[in-house]
């Protein structure tokens, strides 16, 4: 592969690392090219496969730098395809999504149903849960979380869907606007290529 086949995403206040001197830096996901390099946080990249979901580029091979040390891994690493998480609305996870309580109190609960597949994660109330891609298939894993905000038991699947009397959705650390009372994480038919 050549420089010209890489492009760069740079996000924030990020400064190219040294091993990526002499790629091409995009402004977006939108470039013609084989392999995209997002430097930045778990939401930058979400942010970026959500885009390539949605232009049916998933073809693109993608690598990640949230620090500097992973640059050299990022552009010559080999590329795999893994699962591509997303929920209803399209939005693409990498890190970990959370349902939790609408009110931001203490002692605030999340009152409702949660199931993986066909496995009850909790049925009645919870300080929250948390949704995790995996590697591998299935594809995601979830927990319902204890007061300190622990996980109590892993369930995996290819999909998590809640039905709640509202629930705040935080994917990759970035929250949703409004409270909703129904969300689902799952599986999408083709995964992404990660370079590692």
């Amino acid at each position: 592969m050549t420089a010209a086949d890489v492009a760069v995403l740079l996000f924030g206040d990020r400064r190219l690392p040294r091993p990526l001197a002499g790629l091409t830096v995009a402004d977006t996901a939108d470039v013609d090219c084989r392999r995209l390099i997002v430097v930045g946080s778990d939401a930058d990249l979400a942010a970026v496969l959500t885009r390539l979901l949605r232009t049916e580029r998933l073809d693109v091979e993608v690598g990640h730098v949230p620090r500097w040390w992973r640059a050299r891994r990022a552009r010559d690493g080999n590329p795999g395809r893994v699962p591509l998480i997303r929920d209803e609305t399209g939005q693409v996870i990498v890190g970990a999504a959370y349902w939790l309580p609408e009110a931001n109190e203490r002692g605030a609960r999340v009152h409702g149903e949660a199931v993986v597949d066909d496995t009850t994660l909790f049925e009645g109330e919870v300080t929250g849960v948390r949704i995790e891609p995996t590697p591998s298939t299935p594809g995601l894993r979830a927990s319902a979380l204890t007061r300190h905000m622990r996980p109590l038991r892993w369930v995996s699947g290819r999909a998590a869907q809640l039905g709640t009397t509202g629930a705040l959705v935080v994917r990759d650390g970035v929250a949703a606007a409004r409270p909703v009372r129904r969300s689902t994480f799952y599986r999408h038919t083709e995964g992404w290529l990660l370079v590692r």
